[in-house]
């Protein structure tokens, strides 16, 4: 069974099928919808049903509240149509570059921190993957299931592709990669992905937020702009547990150093004895709401990466301090298939 799914904004219209979310028939019709995570964790997708009945399928329950469902609300990603829809949703200005299956074999991989992995793919001779800074791929695995991983490089310095890995004990991939992966081992992946890129119309300056590998898209993001001296003022706040998980604060303290308009501030939420740590404590976006209490944030736009949780909490927050909600961009992952609702 197929729908027509209408967004009377823009006056566009796609065909859906009923297995297919709302937003892989969008993509597949080159209707570009603000998302993220694609499994229901991020909410960056969440629009309205307008007209017409969907079946919400399985989503983490922070991301979408029953209050919000009731009021009409659904994440395109994961809900499925049940008739011909109408939706209302942001849509992006921007022409988003198709994803496209390609093989890759590791180049390298290069160990980070001690629960952190750096993996570099070479792509076909003669293959470019063409991508916006910030997004990511899906590594396809052989027994049909996807791993997201944003890329930390450039699109510009595309000769490798740079992703940043966290070990998850018991996780099918990441053990793989830490304790089995050879170099020279050949992968297939899917991309690009994602709308978490950055938006170079806007004149605003940049809080940029991270939290643990979510060092990776910022990473690529910010040398994408340094690559095209996009000098927009840049205040940048990576924050982790322990010393060791800043795994490349060098290279944040070196763009600090070098570039008058970019802010470096590392927060630590639990840092050790032995951290010796003289720098900022607590949670991350604090940091941010504590350093911006009298100015507010309505002249800034936001680019927030790290766990569900973090990025739920300081969109609410940054949004009540004055943000325009239109202005945070995020991306949200998590490391595992996130609990359904209930």
């Amino acid at each position: 069974m197929t729908y027509q799914i209408t967004i009377p904004s823009s006056g566009h219209q796609y065909s859906a099928k009923a297995s297919d979310s709302l937003l892989e028939s969008a993509i597949a019709a080159g209707v570009n919808l603000p998302y993220g995570c694609r499994n229901g964790s991020c909410g960056s997708c969440k629009g309205d049903i307008l007209n017409g009945s969907v079946d919400h399928g399985d989503y983490a329950a922070g991301a979408l509240t029953e209050a919000e469902k009731a009021a009409g609300k659904a994440l395109f990603c994961c809900a499925r149509p049940l008739s011909d829809l109408s939706i209302a949703c942001r849509e992006i200005s921007v022409d988003l570059i198709p994803p496209r299956i390609l093989p890759a074999r590791v180049e390298r991989k290069e160990q980070l921190a001690p629960d952190v992995m750096a993996l570099f793919l070479k792509l076909p001779s003669g293959e470019q993957l063409k991508f916006m800074a910030g997004q990511y791929i899906e590594i396809l695995l052989k027994d049909g299931k996807r791993r997201a991983f944003s890329l930390a490089n450039a699109p510009h310095a595309n000769t490798l592709l740079e992703l940043h890995l966290r070990l998850i004990p018991g996780g099918q991939f990441t053990e793989y990669v830490f304790n089995e992966m050879p170099d020279k081992a050949i992968l297939r992946l899917e991309a690009p992905f994602g709308s978490f890129f950055l938006r170079e119309d806007s004149p605003k300056p940049i809080i940029m937020v991270a939290g643990g590998t979510g060092f990776a898209p910022i990473k690529g993001i910010l040398e994408h702009m340094l690559h095209n001296n996009i000098k927009r003022p840049i205040h940048l706040y990576w924050g982790a547990h322990a010393r060791q998980d800043l795994y490349m604060t060098a290279l944040a303290e070196a763009w600090a150093a070098e570039h008058a308009h970019i802010q470096y501030i590392p927060v630590l939420s639990d840092p050790s004895a032995t951290d010796q740590w003289q720098g900022r404590t607590g949670f991350v976006h604090q940091a941010v709401l504590d350093d911006f209490a009298q100015t507010g944030l309505a002249d800034y736009e936001v680019y927030c990466c790290g766990a569900p949780a973090m990025v739920a909490v300081a969109h609410a927050d940054f949004v009540a301090a004055g943000l325009s909600d239109d202005a945070f961009f995020s991306d949200a992952f998590n490391y595992a298939k996130p609990q359904p609702a209930a």
